[in-house]
This record gives C-alpha cells, sequence and structure tokens, in this order.
C-alpha cells in the first residue's frame, strides 16, 4: 500500500511524524513525505523519500495573504490563534496543486498530515481517500481550525463544505495526564519517539560531568537576522536566555542552528552550542529551558525531565500551564532575567519537579509505540 505524510513546513514537524512513516515503511508499504521545498533535505536526512509542494517557506505565509500583500500578526490571544490557522491555510491552498498532481501521478492509499496541515482533509475529500490527522505536539488546535475554515472558504465550498473535514483517524501523541479540559474522546493514543537532524556524537552529549546541566533552546528557526526568524524576536529572546543561564552554576548547552551558535560560542568562550541532537543529550540533562516549542517540550517529557517554558506565542501557553500544573515545570510569562533565573534555581533545587517529570516519562513510554499503531493505519485502506 501507499501512505502519504504531509508535514507543517519546519523540522519539528518532520522529525515528529517521521517514526510512524518509517513503522509503515518497515511493514514492506510504499511512503512518502511532502512538505514546503526548504524542508526536503530534513526529509531526505530522515531517511524518507521527499517530495516538495511549493518553493515558499512559511515565514511568506505568516507574512503575506494570498494576493501578496502584508499582514500584521494580530496581539490579542484569540486573534493570534485564528491568525495561525489562516497561514497555515494559505500554506494548505498553495500546496494543493501539486498534491493533485502528485496524486494522480503516485495513488495514495491513505494521507497523513500534521496537526495542522489542512490540504490533507481537502485533497482527501476531493478524492475519497482517508485521512489521519496525527499530532506533531501536545498542542491543541481547537482554537486555531475556525481560522483555517475562514481561510479556506473557496476550496471548502467547491466541495460543498463549510468546515475542514474532520479525520478518520487521529494520532495523539499528548500524555493523558496533561489532555486539555473537554477533549474528545477517542482517537489513537502513540508514544513520541524522540528523534531529529542527527550529526556526530561527542561523548558529552550522551555522558555528563560533576556539574547540573542546563539546555537552552529558542527552536530550529530562530536566525541571527530576526527579520529571517519564524518568530519575530526569537534570536533576541535567545540571546537574553544564554546570558541569564551563563550566570547560573551549571553547564549550560544551547541547542541552536549553526549560524546562531557560531555567535554564541564567539560570545562565550567555551561554551557548547550547535545543532544538537535533543533525544540524545535530553536524558543527560537537569533542566531545559525554551521557548514552549512541541516538540522539544515533548522531548523533555520523554527524558524526564523538568522544564521552564517561556511560550513565544499564545497558541502555545496553555499546554505549558497545563505541563506547569502537571508539577513538572514551571511557565513563565515574564522573560526577565530575574524572573528566569529564580525559576531555574527553583527548578534545580525542587526535587518534586524531576518526580513529577519522571512520572510524566513513564505515563509516555506505556503509550502505544508507531510499530503498534501502524496497523490501525493499514487497516484504514481496507
Amino acid at each position: 500500500m501507499r501512505f502519504l505524510f504531509v508535514t507543517g513546513g519546519s523540522a519539528a514537524t518532520v522529525f515528529a511524524l517521521a517514526p510512524l512513516a518509517h513503522a509503515l515503511r518497515l511493514e514492506g508499504h510504499e511512503v512518502f513525505m511532502a512538505a514546503n521545498e526548504p524542508m526536503v533535505p530534513v526529509i531526505a536526512a530522515a531517511g524518507l523519500p521527499a517530495v516538495s509542494l511549493t518553493p515558499l517557506p512559511i515565514s511568506h505565509f505568516i507574512s503575506t495573504d494570498r494576493s501578496g500583500a502584508p499582514v500584521e500578526i494580530p496581539t490579542d490571544p484569540a486573534g493570534q490563534a485564528l491568525f495561525t490557522g489562516r497561514w497555515f491555510g494559505r500554506m494548505a491552498a498553495a500546496s494543493l496543486p501539486a498534491l493533485r498532481a502528485l496524486a494522480a501521478d503516485w495513488r495514495p492509499d491513505v494521507l497523513v498530515g500534521g496537526t495542522m496541515c489542512y490540504a490533507v482533509p481537502l485533497l482527501g475529500a476531493e478524492l475519497g481517500i482517508p485521512h489521519v490527522r496525527h499530532a506533531w505536539d501536545a498542542i491543541e488546535a481547537t482554537a486555531i481550525d475556525p481560522g483555517a475554515d475562514e481561510e479556506l472558504k473557496p476550496e471548502l465550498a467547491a466541495l460543498g463544505l463549510t468546515a475542514v473535514p474532520a479525520p478518520d483517524l487521529f494520532v495523539d501523541l499528548c500524555p493523558p495526564s496533561l489532555l486539555p479540559p473537554g477533549a474528545a474522546p477517542g482517537g489513537q493514543r502513540m508514544r513520541l519517539v524522540p528523534g531529529g537532524g542527527q550529526r556526530l556524537l561527542e561523548p558529552w552529549m550522551y555522558a555528563r560531568g560533576e556539574r547540573r546541566r542546563v539546555l537552552v533552546t529558542a527552536g530550529s528557526r530562530v536566525a541571527p537576522d530576526p527579520d529571517h526568524s519564524y518568530l519575530s524576536g526569537a534570536y533576541a529572546f535567545l540571546r537574553d536566555l544564554v546570558a541569564t543561564v551563563d550566570a547560573l552554576d551549571a553547564e549550560m548547552l544551547v541547542a541552536a542552528p549553526e549560524p546562531v551558535a557560531a555567535e554564541v560560542r564567539a560570545e562565550l568562550d567555551g561554551v557548547r552550542a550547535g545543532w544538537i541532537p535533543l533525544d540524545v543529550v535530553a536524558p543527560t540533562c537537569d533542566l531545559i529551558v525554551h521557548h514552549g516549542g512541541g516538540v522539544t517540550s515533548l522531548t523533555a517529557m520523554n527524558a524526564g525531565v523538568p522544564q521552564v517554558v517561556m511560550p513565544q506565542g499564545t497558541v502555545l501557553v496553555p499546554a505549558a500551564e497545563r505541563l506547569a500544573a502537571y508539577g513538572a515545570a514551571v511557565t513563565l510569562g515574564d522573560t526577565g532575567p530575574e524572573a528566569v533565573a529564580d525559576a531555574c534555581d527553583r527548578v534545580l533545587s525542587t526535587p518534586s519537579f524531576r518526580d513529577r517529570a519522571g512520572a510524566l516519562a513513564e505515563e509516555l513510554h506505556a503509550l502505544p509505540l508507531p510499530a503498534e499503531v501502524a496497523g490501525r493505519i493499514e487497516a484504514l485502506a481496507a
């Protein structure tokens, strides 16, 4: 059988969907993964056949509407959630022509799309192909989906629909204890198998010294020039975090793309900064301090590591607050040096954070693995 995976145009979304794609390949099926062209090397590096859907990066869809006119990001939480749905909707509309052409030449039996890959349900409805919505993190999209419905009105109207169709199966990576209030029952739980872009391993990545170890990251899309960063101000955010954590009595690691890491190393002689494989390094850490990225957070949960989270976007806040309420993290709205340093000190000096993080890891490890879930995906094709 043939399975077409569609990701969200960022490295983290590739990493989240790759384990299930590999599980189906190991069952002997044909599997393609499609995304924006900038993600093709990431998909190929993950060992999967890659297809480009559009040459445009996600920053284009965030910053411009369909006519090419610039758009502004709302400042209120509800507006930001709807805005996120709209730009994912614009990316879906731009991806549909290439998806239709691919499906005509290589007829997939099942479509598997990431949380906000709205082109997948549209194509499934057009062609009568079952589709799966595969969560790429523990962040719910209930406030985001209506924005996509609004943006995709022309495409939905052509299908006689007013909303993006519900999936035939929802694969959920969220630990049961962190499910949002009122979460719909059903779906298929699955354990995240952490992964990502790899590199030559060095001993310090998998073995630690005597000092406490704190990893700092602002995700894979941060860039030295904020104008080229997916998150406005992400570079400044990371620089501030690095300066704050460097003052702690701990070994600091900085996970960042190489252009950013080079600047960090130039400013802080001897610091280990670069593209660090989080799945390898996380188990050696005492704390992970980050921007609220869903895959970063799940990777820390999987390793049983406490977190200090400063969500860089309102859609990231609810999941981060649930993690804090569980007792495995501190979530901050204030990213000032004093607040961040106090939060790090509190987590590092309070054993209950490590205990709760460990309990959450045990819960995650009890969920079905991708190899177990592959059978339910296969059944859809029947």
